[in-house]
């Protein structure tokens, strides 16, 4: 049986705090017996796009989610630096309204919302949403690459209960949302 290893460097052992001498990769050949779990999470999130989200984009959610200090947060891919960034942040103020207003009209973004809501029993309810938004007028570069590194920052933002995507404003109105929450 053949096998795909990955091995990592020994500056990624060092980083990680793990243990890698030259003896222990050349006798573990399959992923299944070389399993820590921190280089395999590195070595696909580098496969797959190479992008890095930020300390700061963490904590906003948490904040959002548990504090409820912000409404809204969007999130910008820095094309140089290969970072997911925060780019605007709505306090608990603002409204839907707002976070679609702060969308610009020819680049993509990543936005995640705390919907408030009452349901039919007179329940107050909060629905995180997170929106992918790669309008028309964005460069085609962009629209692959925030559409290639979508899933590996929702799984660093735990908690989101519903996903919209979203090309023109119609496709993301308070309507949508509702429907969706509900």
């Amino acid at each position: 049986m053949t096998s795909i290893y990955i091995a990592p460097t020994q500056k990624q052992c060092t980083q990680l705090s793990i243990h890698c001498s030259p003896h222990t990769i050349q006798h573990h050949t399959t992923l299944t017996q070389f399993q820590p779990a921190a280089t395999m999470a590195m070595a696909f999130k580098m496969a797959t796009t190479g992008m890095w989200v930020t300390e700061e984009c963490k904590n906003s959610f948490m904040e959002m989610k548990w504090k409820k200090v912000h409404k809204y947060i969007v999130f910008k891919i820095d094309e140089g630096s290969r970072l997911v960034t925060v780019d605007k942040v709505g306090g608990p103020g603002e409204s839907y309204d707002d976070l679609t207003a702060s969308l610009p009209t020819d680049d993509c973004r990543y936005a995640v919302f705390d919907f408030d809501f009452v349901t039919v029993d007179n329940c107050r309810k909060s629905k995180i949403f997170f929106i992918a938004w790669a309008p028309t007028a964005s460069r085609i570069r962009a629209k692959v690459l925030y559409a290639t590194s979508k899933d590996g920052l929702r799984r660093v933002l735990d908690g989101i209960h519903y996903e919209v995507q979203a090309t023109d404003p119609t496709e993301m109105g308070i309507d949508v949302i509702k429907d969706r929450a509900q």
